[in-house]
């Protein structure tokens, strides 16, 4: 008997254009300290305030948000182990060092840490297979791996590290589908897909891929909503929008995609009335999915979002301020 693929459907009364207005509006009126959903977030806050200011820098409206408060906050989330936590008095983890690093290097602002101390902490995560622990607590994610690799090229230290061995450990979490998991043997899945394709352009080691097997799989994601899913039989979620249109877009086959039946699909996940994006139409809008949809349409070259880079999901400008030129393949 056949199954029915799992899909969404999309209404006619769903937007078609941008709000890029409300989406503004929305990121710099998130977080107001004493609603329920500010308090519940504590242990992301970090990350949320990457997402929130790279949407919003992709706006052109960085100016919105409170530049001192947050160099503040992330001065204050600094370890005597160098790492940088999820918020003031919480464990440092290699997720939130390169959020931090990430907002202050878009700000300019390094001084307001002691990067040598920070890279000493992602330095003595590494481990001897080339994997790179989350924190002290020893759990092994490809994830780990690209926010080492990530943090340390974006401050200019990628010496500090095993580099040769990050890239073997990330290799050889390749599966058979051309995919890659968090560990060796671990299911191909679109978000640890864009993290290794990342390690790998970053090393200057993208030649290693079978890139039209990935691609294919990649483009495989794409459902008849237009949206995309992170595995076969999920759901299409506006995230992966950015997890694999990024990975192809490093992998030179971002054409691959129906690219006007991903655009409709991520504008249906637009609220109207508030602002944002959701994972998907008619759920509840988030920080997160706002810049992963803003960063998706980037990519798909709406001229009203500025240009995103793939590998680092930062504006292209700061990338280029830094003269990084992470790789990218050609068909």
């Amino acid at each position: 008997m056949a199954t029915l693929m799992k899909d969404v459907v999309l209404k006619e009364s769903h937007a078609k254009e941008l709000l890029l207005q409300k989406h503004v509006d929305y990121i710099a009126s998130y977080g107001v300290k004493d609603e329920y959903e500010y308090c519940m977030t504590e242990y992301l806050r970090m990350s949320g305030i990457y997402w929130g200011l790279t949407a919003i820098e992709l706006m052109g409206n960085l100016d919105r948000m409170n530049k001192q408060e947050i160099l503040d906050f992330i001065k204050m989330c600094q370890d005597e182990s160098g790492g940088l936590s999820a918020s003031i008095g919480h464990d440092p983890h290699m997720l939130y060092t390169l959020s931090g690093v990430q907002v202050l290097i878009m700000y300019d602002s390094l001084d307001v840490i002691s990067v040598d101390r920070l890279v000493q902490y992602v330095k003595g995560l590494q481990q001897p297979d080339g994997s790179f622990w989350g924190d002290k607590w020893g759990e092994v994610d490809t994830r780990f791996s690209f926010c080492a690799v990530a943090c340390l090229s974006l401050l200019g230290r990628l010496d500090a590290i095993n580099v040769e061995k990050a890239v073997e450990f990330v290799l050889s979490c390749m599966n058979f589908d051309g995919g890659f998991g968090s560990r060796p043997g671990s299911e191909s899945h679109a978000g640890l897909i864009y993290c290794c394709v990342g390690v790998l352009s970053i090393t200057g080691y993208l030649h290693k891929l079978d890139a039209d097997l990935l691609g294919w799989w990649l483009c495989e994601r794409q459902l008849p909503s237009g949206g995309l899913n992170g595995r076969p039989e999920k759901l299409p979620d506006v995230c992966y929008s950015w997890w694999v249109l990024a990975s192809l877009c490093m992998l030179g086959r971002l054409h691959w995609i129906k690219r006007d039946a991903l655009i409709s699909f991520v504008l249906a996940c637009q609220d109207t009335e508030t602002g944002g994006f959701s994972d998907r139409p008619g759920d509840l809008p988030d920080p997160f999915h706002t810049l992963f949809g803003l960063a998706a349409l980037s990519l798909l070259g709406f001229s009203s979002v500025k240009p995103v880079n793939p590998t680092y999901c930062m504006p292209q400008y700061v990338i280029e301020r830094l003269e990084l030129k992470p790789q990218k393949l050609s068909v």
